[in-house]
């Protein structure tokens, strides 16, 4: 059995003749220990489809299973990490990432709690902040703290919800860096969510396109065997690298035309309809 495993999912919003299909029919097998990236555009359903499998949502139809056992609610052994940094600003890079060993570790001493946080503000370099508020970071340091709060949680599968979406290019580029030095030390299950088809190749070991809204669905599954660590600068001169980004973006782009194909279709059946009912 693989590690999660989402069959035949579905998702929609609204009542009745308001109702709308966000995700539709949704298969996903990842594997422990592997990197998935699920590339779409804005508005597809990613962060509903991450939110599914937070357990934060749930489905209308299908199962979502992970380690066994069916997701039902949110579990520490899933953590999630969202584009908005979710900080409280009143609370210190330290304490916010303490907020989540103390709920989780509980039992463990107060000691043994500290050296724990310590341990994860480190690991995303952000030691010389640490009694720094939100207030005083930069969109990059939220972002890290925000990362380390998960991690600190020690979750077996971790969800990233486009967690450098709302940074600057410049900051992003060195943040993806510091996610795949992050991601590879942890060795944890990771699921990402992006828009970005560069960033989805640059950090995982697999990327799939999410088709465009509504009732998206996944396409096919492509293998990113490019020797890791990768950077950035050189990939764009790897003929992998432009291959696996080729087909990745015709394929979001034909699911998009067909899409729009389908609603001028149903559009222009709409309107002869109307027509005939009035004569």
């Amino acid at each position: 059995m693989a590690f999660l495993e989402l069959k035949g999912v579905s998702k929609r919003y609204g009542v009745g003749a308001d109702t709308s299909d966000v995700l539709r029919d949704i298969h996903l097998s990842v594997e422990q220990g592997e990197f998935v990236a699920l590339v779409g555009y804005s508005g597809a359903g990613k962060t509903t489809l991450v939110s599914l499998i937070a357990g934060l949502t749930k489905p209308d139809t299908g199962t979502i299973v992970c380690q066994g056992k069916p997701v039902r609610e949110p579990g520490p052994e899933r953590g999630v990490v969202f584009q908005n940094y979710s900080l409280l600003p009143w609370l210190t890079v330290f304490e916010n990432v303490a907020l989540a060993v103390d709920e989780v570790f509980a039992e463990r001493s107060a000691e043994q709690r500290r050296a724990h946080v310590e341990r994860y503000v480190a690991m995303v370099n952000l030691s010389p902040a640490r009694d720094k508020r939100p207030g005083e970071l930069s969109g990059g340091m939220r972002q890290r703290v925000a990362l380390a709060r998960a991690l600190a949680m020690e979750p077996e599968l971790l969800l990233l919800d486009e967690p450098l979406g709302a940074l600057d290019a410049l900051t992003r580029a060195k943040l993806q860096s510091e996610l795949a030095r992050i991601c590879r030390v942890s060795g944890k299950t990771i699921v990402l969510v992006t828009n970005d088809v560069d960033e989805g190749i640059l950090l995982a070991d697999r990327i799939i396109p999410l088709e465009a809204a509504p009732a998206a669905t996944l396409g096919p599954s492509v293998i990113v065997d490019i020797p890791r660590p990768r950077e950035r600068t050189a990939l764009n001169h790897d003929d992998r690298f432009k291959a696996i980004r080729a087909e990745v973006i015709d394929y979001l782009l034909s699911s998009s035309q067909r899409k729009r194909a389908k609603a001028r279709s149903a559009g222009a059946l709409g309107v002869a309809a109307h027509v005939e009912l009035a004569r």
